[in-house]
């Protein structure tokens, strides 16, 4: 399916910012390619293909640099790393820094907030990756994943990237034009010294997620994060 050429704009912010140039131009402006513009446009590719060969690549690299880089550490340690490294805010964060919203291709819907909203920007980085991955193999992936991410291992190592889940989910509501979520204690159980909580989160009587933890604060983070992996949109 043919798709419009790649503008000199685009092309001269992808040397600079990604620091790569496309032999297949199209692959670039397939992953700058919301699905919201492709719906209007029949003739061009979404990045949602790409995006999902690049979560893969981008966990795999994280994955093989801390077991390189940490021989020592064990498999529940590295796993906390790679999930607060490569977790949506982290990607959202790194997209915006390169300037990676104002380039994509956006549906008339979206103009407005998508540019700078996490989800579309974490899946545009993504889908970066997996272009990256096709035209230039893994070296090139790996070398713009490092780049990027590389910075936050050490951070993540001693707990100084933190996700809040709940601040996440109250403003990705509000972006829609919707109220804040409601969190409820659904379950508390256990001695005074092993209390386990259940949280759930609600919007609009409706239940978003569930979550257990140590004490209400953590069940509601738990339960963010429920919710978010699986809700795009309030309604």
């Amino acid at each position: 399916m043919a798709v419009s050429a790649l503008d000199p704009e685009r092309r001269a912010w992808c040397a600079e910012a990604v620091g790569y140039q496309f032999r297949n131009e199209s692959l670039l402006l397939e992953a700058l390619t919301h699905t919201t513009y492709a719906n209007e446009h029949p003739r061009a590719r979404s990045n949602e293909r790409l995006e999902f060969l690049g979560d893969s690549v981008v966990g795999m690299v994280i994955a093989a640099h801390l077991y390189e880089r940490f021989p020592d550490l064990p498999e529940g340690e590295l796993t906390r790393i790679r999930a607060a490294v490569v977790c949506e805010p982290s990607l959202a964060d790194r997209a915006r820094a390169l300037g990676l919203g104002q380039q994509m291709r956006l549906g008339r819907g979206e103009t407005v907030t998508g540019r700078d909203r996490d989800s579309t920007l974490s899946d545009c980085f993504e889908a970066l990756v997996g272009a990256l991955y096709l035209d230039g193999g893994l070296a090139a992936a790996q070398r713009f994943v490092l780049r990027e991410l590389g910075p936050l291992v050490e951070a993540a190592r001693q707990g100084q990237v933190r996700v809040d889940y709940k601040t996440q989910l109250q403003e990705r509501l509000q972006r829609e034009g919707a109220a804040a979520p409601q969190y409820r204690l659904l379950v508390e159980e256990g001695p005074a010294h092993l209390k386990r909580f259940q949280v759930g989160v609600y919007f609009q009587g409706r239940l978003l997620g569930t979550g257990w933890g140590r004490n209400k604060k953590e069940a509601e983070q738990e339960a963010a994060r429920q919710a978010l992996s699986g809700q795009d949109h309030p309604g």
